[in-house]
């Protein structure tokens, strides 16, 4: 089926004007200023782009797809993500992470439930390994997993600065993301390290060691949760300011923002009053993973679950409430991400790129239609493709 949206503003992410968009076999055939198509011309799929925006699809670099948490004991293991749980607030391309539990969830059934998202139509990818050092791999060498497995693009997520890591020293962690490097260089992929950083004192010091130590450019690291607190914010503001990407976590309890936690679109208004470049920042979500969740006398009273939905709404909130730019909000979870970790198919709406398109309403922003390798999984609001298992 061949789609052509008309009449529709788009961002690239930058702002093209008002474009037609044509879509065909599984690619972005064209943007075009305004095409002429005669009456009698073969079976196409015609959309009205009137009042409408179109954004490349949305990348979430940070996903549990087999589920997360665990550490209040087996009942708080969160469940596996389905297909709309992600289509449906406009992410097309997933990578999916392991997190604390690399024991029970395994390298081998994260590559299958990549596999299985991929069948379903959307885009998914994965790192190797879990919190732990030495990585657990599929081969048993982090390079022969980046290089052999399709699926496979970096390592993550490692844990640093946090209870739950597995304290590697320096020199061990160093190793991981030396080869890391090289499994990405042989294989043409981005082989970057993704790592958890927790609330500890050390925070970003491994990776500053790595910038003044070795020859390793901080392209290769991409740290997230860097908006837990504000010290640690802070630390990651210097970080960029020193040439690293810093990534936000948009899933918050947004009824109790514990220790200082920073909102990623607040996070992002601060990160460019700076002056610091939009490239070197992105958001992902964390779906999946469980989220406490605490009284204001800061006491845990129950756990839920980081929603996919978060991405996109701070996206919205950093235009809506902080007036910032469309064309610079939208970077943080299309262009950026795809450049970090060289999709070189994904982030852009150009000539030859995948087919993933979110269109918006021009005046709310909300989510109306979604194209996955044009594949049209969400239309007018409504889940047109759903999982295998969905009901």
């Amino acid at each position: 089926m061949i789609s052509i949206i008309k009449n529709i503003k788009v961002y690239s992410p930058e702002y093209l004007g008002i474009k037609d968009i044509v879509l065909a076999f599984g690619k972005i055939e064209g943007v075009y200023d305004k095409l002429n198509i005669p009456n009698d011309f073969i079976d196409i799929n015609i959309i009205d782009g009137t009042g409408k925006i179109a954004f490349p699809g949305f990348i979430d670099s940070h996903v549990h797809i087999l589920g997360g948490g665990g550490e209040g004991g087996y009942k708080t293991r969160t469940p596996e993500i389905q297909l709309s749980q992600l289509t449906r607030y406009g992410v097309t391309t997933v990578i999916g992470c392991i997190g604390t539990d690399g024991v029970c969830r395994d390298i081998k059934s994260l590559i299958a439930k990549v596999k299985a998202l991929n069948e379903e139509g959307m885009s998914a990818y994965c790192y190797t390994g879990s919190y732990d050092v030495p990585v657990r791999t599929l081969t048993g060498f982090i390079k022969e997993d980046i290089m052999l497995v399709q699926e496979i693009i970096g390592v993550g997520e490692i844990a640093l600065s946090d209870n739950r890591s597995s304290q590697p020293t320096y020199e061990k962690f160093v190793e991981l993301v030396a080869e890391a490097r090289v499994g990405g260089m042989l294989s043409s992929k981005s082989g970057v390290v993704n790592i958890h950083i927790g609330d500890g004192r050390r925070r970003l010091d491994y990776l500053f060691r790595i910038l003044e130590m070795t020859e390793i450019p901080l392209s290769q690291l991409f740290p997230t949760h860097i908006n837990r607190n504000i010290e640690l914010f802070k630390e990651g503001l210097e970080y960029a300011k020193r040439g690293g990407v810093i990534d936000l976590t948009t899933s918050c309890d947004l009824d109790f923002m514990e220790n200082g936690e920073l909102r990623a679109s607040d996070g992002l208004k601060e990160f460019l009053d700076l002056g610091l470049p939009i490239s070197n920042i992105t958001f992902t979500s964390d779906g999946n993973g469980s989220m406490p969740k605490f009284n204001k006398e800061k006491e845990l009273i129950g756990l839920g679950v980081c929603t996919v939905e978060s991405l996109y709404r701070e996206v919205k909130e950093s235009i809506l409430k902080h007036n910032i730019p469309i064309e610079d909000a939208i970077k943080v979870i299309t262009s950026n991400v795809a450049d970090i970790l060289k999709l070189n198919n994904k982030g852009r709406i150009k000539t030859g790129k995948d087919a993933d398109l979110v269109i918006v309403d021009e005046n709310t922003l909300n989510i109306e239609t979604v194209f996955a390798n044009g594949n049209k999984m969400i239309e007018n609001e409504n889940i047109v493709i759903k999982g295998t298992f969905e009901e």
